[in-house]
C-alpha cells in the first residue's frame, strides 16, 4: 500500500498559485456573468416571436463567446460570400437544435433569422460586429394551445427571459439558469406571479453563483482579506467592513441613488485587489487603516455587484426581497471561499513558515493578476 504523499509548503504554495493563474483568462472581462437576453412576443394573429440577445459572430465561428469582437469581425470578413452563407445555414442550424419553443410540451418549428446583419445596430454598434447581436425566431402557435414552455441548451449563458403576451396585455419576467427549461406560461386564464419563496431562492442563487463559481475577481479580493495574518479577528474585522460596505452601495445603486460606470469601477476593483495583495507582503499583521481601506474597496464592489443586478433586473412586486435574497447569496458565496481556504491551508497557518512560504507566494500571484485586469480594463474602458 502507498502511503500519500505529504502536503509541503511548497506544494501548497505551488498549487494556489496555479489555481490563481488558471484563472486569469476566464475572468478578463469584467463579469463573466452575462445573460442571454431573451424576449418572447406572443402576437394577436396566433405567431409567436423569440428574440435573443447573444454574440453571433462567436457562434458563427465557433469562438468563445468572450473572444476579442474585432478579430471574429476580420475573420468573417475575410469569408468568401459562399462560405459565409454556409456558416449562417450553421448557425440556423444551431438554433433550431438548441433553442426550443414548446406549446403543451411538444416544440414547434421556427424560421431564424439575424435582423441587425447589414443595418446600422450591427455596423454603427459601438462594439465591432457583423451579424449584430439578435437571433429571431418566429413560428405559429398551435390552435388550442394552453401552455408555453422555452428552452436553451447549455450553449447559451443564463437565460433573462421576458415574455410579452400582446393578445392579454400581459409581461412577465424570470431568469432561469443555464441549460434550464423555464415553468409553463399559461396561455388563457389568470398568470399565477411566482411566490415569495421562489424569488428568494431564485436571488439567492443567482447572487451566489455571482461570486462562486463566475465571479473571479470577487474571490481573488476575498482571499487576499484571509492571507492577511494567521488570526482570526483581523480577517472578522476586514470581511464585516467589505461586507457592510458592498451591502449598502449595492442598495443604493438598485434604487438609483449612486451610480458609476462600469468604465470607472472595474478598473478601480482590479486595484484594489493589487493593493490588499502588496500590503500583505510588506506586512504580517492588520494595520490599523486596512479596514478602513476594507470598506472603502467594498463600496466599489458593491457597484460592481450593482452592474451584475442591473442586468437581471428585479420583479416589480418584489424588489425588496430580490435586493435582499442577492446579497445573502453574495455573503454565502464569499463564507464559501474563506471555508475552502481554511479547509485547504487553515492547518499550517500558525507554521513559522507559512507567510514565507504561502501568504507571500500568493499574494504576489493575486496581485499579478489584479494588475493584469487593471491595464486590459483600462485599455478597453
Amino acid at each position: 500500500m502507498t502511503s500519500a504523499r505529504p502536503r509541503t509548503p511548497a506544494r501548497l504554495a505551488a498549487r494556489l498559485t496555479l489555481v490563481v493563474l488558471v484563472g486569469v483568462p476566464a475572468a478578463s472581462r469584467a463579469h463573466p456573468l452575462t445573460f442571454t437576453e431573451t424576449t418572447i412576443v406572443l402576437r394577436p394573429d396566433g405567431s409567436f416571436q423569440t428574440d435573443l440577445i447573444c454574440d453571433l459572430d462567436a457562434l458563427a465561428l465557433g469562438a468563445p463567446q468572450n473572444a476579442d469582437d474585432a478579430a471574429l469581425v476580420a475573420a468573417l470578413g475575410a469569408l468568401a460570400p459562399v462560405e459565409l452563407e454556409a456558416r449562417l445555414d450553421r448557425l440556423r442550424q444551431l438554433f433550431q437544435r438548441r433553442v426550443r419553443v414548446r406549446f403543451d410540451g411538444e416544440p414547434a418549428p421556427f424560421e431564424v433569422s439575424f435582423p441587425d446583419q447589414g443595418t446600422p445596430a450591427a455596423t454603427e454598434s459601438s462594439i465591432p460586429t457583423m451579424l449584430g447581436l439578435t437571433a429571431r425566431l418566429t413560428g405559429i402557435v398551435p390552435d388550442g394551445a394552453r401552455e408555453m414552455e422555452f428552452f436553451a441548451s447549455r450553449a447559451f449563458s443564463d437565460v433573462h427571459l421576458t415574455v410579452r403576451d400582446e393578445t392579454r396585455g400581459l409581461t412577465t419576467r424570470s431568469v432561469l439558469e443555464r441549460g434550464a427549461r423555464s415553468d409553463p406560461y399559461t396561455l388563457a386564464g389568470p398568470v399565477e406571479p411566482p411566490t415569495a419563496l421562489q424569488t428568494g431562492r431564485q436571488y439567492l442563487g443567482l447572487g451566489f453563483v455571482h461570486i462562486v463559481p463566475l465571479g473571479l475577481d470577487h474571490i481573488l479580493f476575498v482571499l487576499g482579506l484571509f492571507l492577511l495574518g494567521t488570526r482570526t479577528r483581523p480577517l472578522v474585522w476586514q470581511v464585516s467592513a467589505f461586507t457592510v460596505a458592498h451591502a449598502a452601495t449595492l442598495s443604493l445603486a438598485v434604487f438609483e441613488i449612486v451610480s458609476l460606470p462600469a468604465r470607472v469601477v472595474e478598473p478601480l476593483i482590479a486595484l484594489s485587489i493589487v493593493y490588499v495583495a502588496v500590503e500583505n507582503v510588506l506586512t504580517d499583521r492588520l494595520t490599523p487603516w486596512r479596514p478602513a481601506v476594507v470598506f472603502g474597496f467594498g463600496l466599489l464592489h458593491g457597484l460592481g455587484f450593482a452592474g451584475a443586478l442591473g442586468q437581471l433586473g428585479l420583479p416589480e412586486q418584489e424588489r425588496l426581497l430580490g435586493l435582499v435574497s442577492f446579497n445573502v447569496g453574495i455573503e454565502l458565496g464569499q463564507l464559501l471561499v474563506i471555508a475552502v481556504a481554511l479547509a485547504s491551508v487553515g492547518w499550517c497557518r500558525r507554521r513559522p513558515w507559512y507567510r514565507a512560504r504561502i501568504a507571500v507566494p500568493a499574494s504576489v500571484a493575486i496581485a499579478g493578476v489584479g494588475l493584469f485586469w487593471a491595464v486590459e480594463r483600462l485599455a478597453g474602458s
